[in-house]
């Protein structure tokens, strides 16, 4: 059998500056993801570990170091397992890029909360400050991605309105990350908080939303109008649907 990977490259050229992602049928007829890099291509499992390894036995190596944590709630990172966790970071982010290409929201979203969980368990297991902070420094970037695709996946559900509430509650994150740095100063000047705001301004304008539910709750409850706050959580309950 031919080693070479020609097939796989042929007539899908490398495009300096665009993300190229697509899903195909594997020989078994399983599907797989597609990114085209530089050199190559990678080939991500769409379920699970990317790169389809069960560690330990385990869905992912977060799910693994969580159950170990269970058994040994004081541990600390050893530099074995720092190395295995930052390689399942780097391929959840390459899956997370694939899935925003593809448009494929929710699965984003999905890769996007691994990530984000498993970054909580390294700070809290973390084997000193440097090693938390060469993590933390992307917690942003994450959160922009999840906020992003979380929207989408709204809009895609004919809901504007909860487009911006995600989009809301995404900027406050996004607040709190830049204010365990003390740069609160800088936020509104970051280019993703930037692009989630004229997202927001966006939807409301095409959609002409004024303050949207959760707002008008946010507003009641804090002024002390649960009267007001009850009926407005009713309605939220019936624009959400059963859970």
């Amino acid at each position: 059998m031919s080693q070479d990977i020609d097939a796989a490259l042929d007539g899908w050229d490398f495009k300096p500056g665009m993300m190229q992602a697509r899903l195909i049928e594997a020989g078994d007829g399983r599907q797989v993801l597609q990114l085209r890099v530089d050199l190559g291509v990678l080939q991500l499992e769409t379920s699970g570990r990317p790169d389809g390894t069960r560690p330990d036995g385990c869905a992912t190596y977060y799910d693994a170091l969580r159950q170990y944590a269970l058994l040994h709630p004081d541990f600390v990172l050893t530099e074995e397992q720092c190395h295995e966790a930052d390689r399942e970071f780097v391929q959840f982010y390459h899956r997370r890029l694939c899935w925003l290409a593809l448009h494929d929201f929710a699965r984003a979203v999905a890769d996007a909360d691994h990530t984000l969980a498993f970054m909580d368990l390294v700070r809290d297991h973390s084997p000193g400050e440097e090693y938390t902070q060469a993590h933390e420094r992307y917690r942003g970037f994450v959160l922009f991605h999840r906020t992003h695709a979380a929207a989408e996946l709204a809009l895609e559900q004919n809901n504007p309105e909860a487009a911006i509430d995600e989009i809301r509650a995404g900027i406050a994150r996004l607040q709190s990350f830049f204010a365990a740095f003390g740069a609160e100063e800088q936020m509104e000047e970051d280019g993703m908080v930037k692009r989630l705001h004229e997202m927001e301004q966006s939807l409301r304008e095409k959609h002409r939303i004024g303050p949207t539910l959760r707002e008008q709750l946010d507003s009641a409850v804090a002024a002390e109008d649960y009267e007001t706050a009850a009926r407005i959580r009713d309605a939220l309950r019936r624009r959400e649907g059963p859970s």
